[in-house]
């Protein structure tokens, strides 16, 4: 354990020396400030990290990330870091990336009590709530698993969409585009799901804010 914990020191001090061999000014620059054009909103699984999976660079990804990327109206930490996202940093894009295999999304599939997470786990209960129709049709269960995983990305892109500050920022005609992705652990792809948002005219009536 002791030696894992000094490697990761070790590490660190490589990768700076990597980076400052490349550029003298490379932690000077970063230093003056951040302007990413990307939130990333994902699961907090440690085989999905941001930045590397999509090629960006420190100061080019904003990110938030929880159990099972979820955007819950109540999550005072996901909504300071939207609101300091959308209003402060003027992202273009949001990205929800969701993952195959999630652990998350299979402990909602289940019964199990697990503990303090269960209520979390509620939320994406709902979700299957919400589809259970095409859920329990699905008759194989990986199938049925992955179909869920991408149902969750879907439901938590339109959530992103029904906030006042997505729709404040809409209102006021600040270019933002909510998206929706799962990421294959598999084969390190990402699957585009079709779930492009950049007004709220997709939404529900009631959800629509009169902003």
């Amino acid at each position: 354990m002791e030696t894992f914990y000094n490697q990761l020191l070790r590490n660190n001090k490589n990768w700076v020396a990597g980076k400052l061999a490349n550029d003298p000014q490379y932690f000077h620059k970063l230093s003056l400030g951040q302007s990413p054009p990307v939130l990333w909103i994902g699961c907090a699984d440690s085989r999905v990290p941001a930045n590397e999976i999509i090629g960006a660079e420190p100061g080019e990804v904003f990110v938030h990330r929880n159990i099972a990327n979820m955007v819950v109206h109540s999550d005072m930490n996901m909504l300071s870091v939207l609101d300091y996202a959308v209003n402060v940093l003027k992202v273009k894009h949001i990205i929800v990336c969701g993952h195959y295999g999630c652990g998350g999304v299979q402990a909602a599939m289940t019964n199990k009590h697990i503990g303090l997470i269960d209520n979390w786990i509620r939320h994406i209960k709902d979700v299957y709530r919400f589809h259970q129709d095409e859920l329990n049709a699905i008759e194989n269960e990986k199938n049925r698993f992955n179909r869920f995983v991408e149902l969750n990305v879907v439901e938590q892109v339109l959530d992103l969409a029904k906030t006042s500050i997505v729709q404040t920022a809409w209102g006021s005609g600040q270019n933002v585009q909510v998206h929706g992705w799962v990421y294959d652990i598999h084969d390190g792809l990402i699957k585009d799901l079709g779930v492009n948002l950049g007004d709220n005219k997709s939404l529900s009536d009631v959800y629509q804010l009169d902003i």
